[in-house]
């Protein structure tokens, strides 16, 4: 019973210390005033500077557009590499093979992005929306590798053998049988990507230019110039649609259970 008690206020705990500040900011957007000094009478009027605000709207937008599109290249790149990993027959090459995967998600954002930064300084690639897309992109793909090969694990291989036997081509094998076995993996890489590439600002830092910026950036450049409470009421909107897609996950997620285990039945 003491292990119980004990688990649940140190479960609590850890639930209060990650949310309550969220929270905090949260409350703050709809405070009348211009700080958080204070909390004053309660007030729209932020939200409504949100919307007003042109380039604000334009760079969430390009926040959103650069995230999903970023998702869903590493989530197909990713995939693949995992299926290529999880089939390399020599243990000591699978494991090189899965040391480099790793190397993105172990290495500090700011050696990331001055990396990125000097290849495409060394290639000629201009700074723009292309070099944030080809950074998110890569730091993104070991992120899926890593959710897909537990499923693949489990993947019974057995079931490839008898549907080359049936006759199946290359791609009805992975398209009929594999891919739909592992898209759990799958989503949950293209999720996880998703809220990296909506998160990153270290790497995002380096690599944009061109008049081209993401939310994080702008946030950082205008927290800068003294707290804006516009910044309350976007990171509040930024928290409910993050919390819109654990919850669309959550259910596409729970749906294939269902749908598996009725099969089984």
């Amino acid at each position: 019973m003491k292990k119980i008690k004990w688990s649940r206020i140190y479960f609590a705990f850890v639930l209060v210390s990650m949310y309550l500040p969220i929270f905090y900011l949260i409350y703050y957007s709809f405070s009348s005033g211009h700080n958080m000094d204070h909390f004053e009478k309660f007030t729209l009027s932020h939200y409504q500077d949100l919307f007003n605000d042109n380039r604000l709207l334009a760079i969430f937008l390009e926040t959103i557009l650069l995230a999903l599109l970023s998702s869903l290249i590493a989530s197909v790149i990713g995939t693949f590499g995992a299926i290529a990993i999880s089939q390399t027959k020599n243990k000591k090459g699978q494991k090189t093979l899965l040391a480099l995967n790793n190397v993105l998600m172990v290495s500090p954002d700011v050696i990331i992005g001055a990396s990125f930064l000097i290849f495409f300084t060394f290639l000629g690639i201009g700074l723009g929306f292309g070099s944030v897309l080809l950074s998110h992109i890569a730091f993104s793909i070991p992120i899926v590798v890593l959710m897909v090969l537990p499923r693949l694990k489990e993947f019974d291989y057995s079931l490839v053998d008898a549907a080359r036997d049936l006759g199946a081509s290359t791609w009805q094998v992975y398209s009929k049988v594999m891919i739909p076995a592992i898209t759990p993996g799958i989503l949950a890489g293209f999720f996880m990507a998703l809220t990296y590439s909506l998160d990153d600002f270290a790497v995002t830092f380096f690599v944009t230019g061109n008049g081209f910026s993401t939310l994080s950036v702008e946030i950082y450049s205008r927290a800068r110039q003294g707290i804006n409470l516009e910044i309350n009421a976007l990171s509040t909107l930024m928290f409910i649609f993050v919390m819109v897609l654990v919850l669309i996950y959550y259910v596409i997620t729970n749906h294939k259970s269902h749908i598996g285990k009725g099969r089984a039945q």
